[in-house]
């Protein structure tokens, strides 16, 4: 997430040449086609929820729980699930969020108050949990990914879920690193997803190391600022080029006040046999 206060959002608008907001992303998010790929899929999401504070400043977690309902995800990466200082407690009813959804968090050997791993938390349902690996990456900042190796109904699936850094060279030395590590497995299908913080494309990205492994990908959609999005923060990007078939904003009226980011959504299309277990079944597996 890039925080700024909206006289800078509007300072750093008008000092930009137009041409690099790349209008037809907004439009791409706006009129992005909505209908889901024929045949069995598995609905894949990221969202940064920006600690349940609201574009209208208001802390509010059921706001946010609700989103999460609209989104409708089996698999479910969050970012800035923790408080930021302190003891770093989790700010949604996870327990709440189960009985609605049927979504359970990847448990983690997180600190007792915690959700997540640097703030990320990756939900699912039916399936099992392989493996599960927390990231320290490098930077400034103290940035973190997780990586968990899924048998969900229709196949198997690593997800890579993450939240980059604010600075480009961090970024750079974030994304080299997950590529070490994610593609330790190549023929794994593998989804890389979370506000990857990089509004450049081509060139002069800081995830154009990206592009060869996690290649090519749909056109990005932008997700930031929610009530106007113009940069494509939030990714979800796959090893393999046909596992996602559908990449969309959930962009509602109530996603647009939730938080700063709009959440991103793919269909992704698993080749695998079904595995038939519940997530209260993995959490059994894993504990």
């Amino acid at each position: 997430m890039i925080r700024r206060n909206a006289s800078p959002v509007i300072s750093s608008l008008l000092l930009r040449p137009i041409a690099e907001f790349r209008p037809e992303w907004r439009s791409c998010a706006r009129n992005a086609p909505k209908q889901r790929p024929e045949g069995p899929h598995t609905s894949v999401a990221s969202y940064n929820i920006h600690k349940c504070v609201g574009t209208d400043r208001r802390f509010d977690p059921e706001r946010t729980a609700a989103v999460i309902r609209e989104i409708g995800a089996d698999v479910l990466a969050l970012q800035e699930a923790d408080k930021r200082f302190g003891e770093r407690a989790g700010l949604l009813d996870l327990e709440d969020i189960g009985r609605e959804t049927g979504l359970v968090p990847v448990p983690l050997s997180r600190r007792r108050k915690s959700h997540g791993w640097h703030g990320n938390v990756l939900l699912f349902r039916d399936g099992t949990i392989r493996d599960v690996r927390e990231v320290t990456l490098p930077g400034v900042e103290p940035r973190g990914a997780l990586m968990v190796d899924l048998d969900l109904t229709d196949g198997r699936l690593r997800v890579v879920a993450a939240h980059l850094g604010l600075l480009r060279r961090s970024r750079s030395k974030q994304v080299d690193m997950l590529l070490a590590e994610a593609l330790a497995d190549s023929d794994t299908p593998t989804l890389l997803m979370g506000d990857l913080n990089e509004r450049r494309d081509g060139t002069k990205s800081s995830l154009k190391a990206l592009h060869e492994a996690f290649g090519p990908a749909h056109p990005p959609l932008p997700t930031f600022p929610s009530r106007f999005p113009i940069w494509p923060l939030d990714r979800v990007i796959a090893n393999q080029r046909e596992l996602v078939a559908h990449v969309e904003v959930h962009d509602t009226p109530l996603a647009r006040v939730a938080s700063d980011h709009l959440p991103i959504k793919a269909a992704v299309k698993l080749a695998g046999e079904p595995t038939g277990e519940s997530a209260s079944d993995a959490l059994s597996v894993a504990a």
